[in-house]
């Protein structure tokens, strides 16, 4: 075979396969906005210092069908916190980044249970994130759901 043909060659194999690759160890690659597993919510991650936090911006289903209001954080354990509109909540917080598109060390508050756990995230690619959940401290006692960047 030519050199040619070879760096062609090279080309059509390498290429590719830096597509699929994970992206480059970015702390700040994990800002922005993304929607939920069940398409349903929107969350806006954003810095401070040197930890990553979380706000709930965009709902489906901002309003309450029954008071046409806007829908509450009614199930926090804090009966003084109840009151509070669940658009522009912050959902997550503390978090740190780990290395290799891994933050953690932070919580996560679920308003459909809630609920705080302890939370994980790892960017699979650019627009690909994993959100694990877990209880106790423990993170085999958790679920892990999966959110897209909103462009």
């Amino acid at each position: 075979m030519n050199t040619v043909r070879l760096r062609f060659l090279f080309v059509l194999l390498v290429i590719p396969a830096l597509a699929f690759a994970a992206p480059a160890d970015n702390p700040d690659a994990v800002v922005g906005r993304w929607l939920s597993s069940k398409k349903k919510n929107q969350v806006l991650i954003y810095k401070q210092g040197d930890r990553y936090f979380g706000k709930l911006v965009w709902m489906l289903e901002p309003t309450d069908v029954s008071t046409s209001k806007p829908k509450l954080d009614k199930l926090n354990p804090q009966v003084q916190l109840r009151h509070r509109p669940l658009l522009n909540l912050p959902i997550m917080t503390n978090l740190l980044y780990k290395g290799n598109n891994v933050w953690g060390d932070g919580q996560i508050y679920n308003p459909e249970d809630g609920k705080t756990y302890g939370c994980e995230l790892t960017l699979r690619d650019a627009n690909t994130m994993e959100v694990h959940g877990y209880m106790m401290g423990m993170r085999f006692l958790g679920k892990t759901i999966t959110w897209t960047r909103v462009p």
